[in-house]
């Protein structure tokens, strides 16, 4: 069970890398003017993302096994609570597949400072995770 548990935890370390740096080449991309810069920053947002959504898949798949070797169908609430949040990053993480698209449209109605904003929301959602894995509150 230690390795399963290792290789959750590698696994959604990378991909909350992926995660925490993909709204920053938005704001990136929401002021850059230049287009060969542009054609850059959209080949790295892609590349980043397909990476870090394979990431995602072990990351889950890791700690599905890891919940249900521990305990089995009877997850405690702390867990639901978990859960809960790691849907809301599942889907933070499709949001910036849909933002990617658009840039790649060459669509953009936002400015780079509601990236910079929306870049942030993933940090409270990965504490709210940490804080119920470690302190398990209810």
């Amino acid at each position: 069970m230690l390795w399963i548990k290792a290789l959750h935890i590698f696994f959604v370390i990378a991909w909350m890398s992926g995660v925490f740096y993909l709204p920053r080449i938005f704001v990136n991309l929401a002021m850059e003017t230049d287009k060969a810069t542009t054609a850059r920053l959209l080949l790295m947002a892609r590349k980043l993302y397909r990476f870090s959504m394979w990431l995602s898949v072990f990351a889950v798949v890791f700690g599905a096994t890891l919940a249900w070797m521990q305990y089995g169908e009877e997850l405690p609430h702390w867990l639901h609570a978990k859960l809960f949040f790691v849907v809301l990053v599942i889907g933070y993480h499709h949001a910036c597949g849909g933002i990617l698209k658009k840039f790649e449209k060459g669509v953009n109605t936002r400015s780079h400072k509601w990236y910079r904003v929306f870049n942030e929301m993933p940090v409270f959602m990965v504490l709210a995770v940490v804080l119920l894995v470690v302190v398990k509150p209810f």
